[in-house]
């Protein structure tokens, strides 16, 4: 009898606490927001600095960086050249060449008195050499693991995360989709090597970058990187209007949500968009829709037959029929993995950053993303989204609907559970 009740509890409470992993918000969003503006007009830009938080600032310049032979070495010249602080936050870091490159950089920057500060997710690097954490912690930096396995926070295990975040003395940035790992390394130039896009940033946006790692460094070690050494004044450095923006279930989770459908929802000719994973709810699909009958023309580039996840590519494959119906337009990549996390709108607006394109993202994840306002920038994207077109094969409604039977069975069983994908 005495087991029986013991065992009865330990099971209750094991349930318990998977389905307080399994909790999005409590507060989400329930209805589709009007076209009421267009992208450019003043009022969109209003809205999407009062809405999603940091206000609009001036002055940026955004490089793109394509693939791991452009990202790692202009992330690795930044940290050599470091005089004061380096702050860093990612999901995944791995072991292997790019993750002793990493250390390597990180820990002569720490020898040499610079104030090194580095946060990785401890689900995203339970792959990686405890070796390396102590290589730099050694060295002097100060090393955190977000949210690590421990009895008091097994009902949070599920909230992860998914920032790319590099900034160096306060004045450049870093954020985009890479990882530390080895997948990324190279120029997508097979099935091991993904494609991806990451981003270098100027100018006094630089500020909100460093005020999105202060967040979670908050919340992990109680502590406020502040001073000049963190945020000196910033000068312009270009012309381009940006801001970036967390999200994360403690505060903001809904913020990316808000942030997709209101561009959408302000979307008048054109919405490219890149996602590595693309598993949109019910008020993403019916914006997407909505935005297709009042004459906007729709591109979605997703990962083909190598994507990393199997059980993704199901559970999004299952919408991908009333979007196809509605004219979207769908394209698989083909080369490789395709990690790009890209939307522009209209030519006007582009976002970057880490957030995928699913409920995930949306709801459970730590996620930054950066906002660019700036038409040049926008062409300079809509050139990439074309030249990865290339590489797609275009998925249609004809094949959607001849897909194995036994992926429609599989569907039924993965969709309830989307939010966790």
């Amino acid at each position: 009898m005495v087991w029986t009740i013991v065992t009865t509890a330990l099971i209750t409470l094991l349930l318990a606490v998977v389905a307080m992993n399994f909790k999005t918000s409590e507060k989400k969003l329930e209805r589709r927001i009007e076209h009421l503006y267009a992208a450019d007009s003043p009022q969109f830009r209003r809205e999407m600095g009062v809405l999603l938080g940091p206000g609009l600032i001036p002055g940026n310049r955004v490089t793109d960086l394509e693939n791991g032979d452009e990202i790692f070495p202009a992330m690795l010249e930044a940290i050599h050249s470091a005089q004061k602080t380096i702050t860093f936050e990612t999901y995944i870091y791995w072991s292997g060449q790019i993750g002793q490159e990493f250390a390597d950089a990180l820990a002569e920057r720490a020898r040499a008195g610079v104030q090194v500060k580095v946060m990785v997710d401890w689900v995203g690097s339970l792959k990686m050499d405890t070796r390396l954490l102590d290589q730099i912690r050694d060295a002097g930096a100060e090393v955190h693991q977000y949210r690590p396995l421990k009895w008091y926070n097994l009902g949070r295990l599920n909230n992860r995360t998914h920032r790319k975040l590099l900034v160096i003395d306060g004045k450049l940035g870093f954020t985009g989709g890479v990882g530390i790992a080895d997948q990324w390394s190279g120029h997508a130039q097979d099935g091991e090597h993904w494609r991806d896009l990451h981003f270098r940033i100027e100018g006094p946006a630089v500020a909100q970058i460093q005020a999105a790692f202060n967040d979670n460094w908050i919340k992990t070690t109680g502590q406020v990187l502040n001073g000049a050494d963190y945020f000196p004044p910033l000068v312009p450095a270009g012309e381009m209007d940006a801001h970036m923006f967390v999200a994360s279930p403690a505060g903001g989770s809904e913020s990316m949500h808000l942030m997709y459908l209101m561009a959408i929802a302000a979307a008048e000719h054109t919405i490219d968009l890149q996602a590595a994973y693309f598993v949109p709810d019910e008020l993403i699909i019916k914006a997407l829709i909505t935005a297709r009958h009042r004459g906007v023309r729709v591109r979605v580039t997703l990962p083909g037959k190598h994507i990393d996840s199997e059980t993704v590519r199901l559970a999004s494959k299952a919408h991908w029929g009333e979007l196809l119906l509605a004219g979207v337009e769908i394209y698989e990549y083909q080369p490789t993995m395709m990690h790009n996390k890209l939307l522009i709108v209209d030519g006007v607006m582009s976002s970057v950053g880490s957030t995928n394109f699913d409920v995930r993202s949306f709801r459970l994840n730590d996620e930054a993303s950066l906002n660019v306002y700036d038409a040049a920038f926008a062409a300079r994207m809509t050139d990439v989204f074309d030249a990865d077109l290339e590489h797609t094969v275009r998925y249609t409604y004809a094949m959607w609907e001849q897909r194995p039977l036994k992926e429609k069975f599989m569907e039924k069983f993965i969709l309830p559970i989307k939010s966790q994908l």
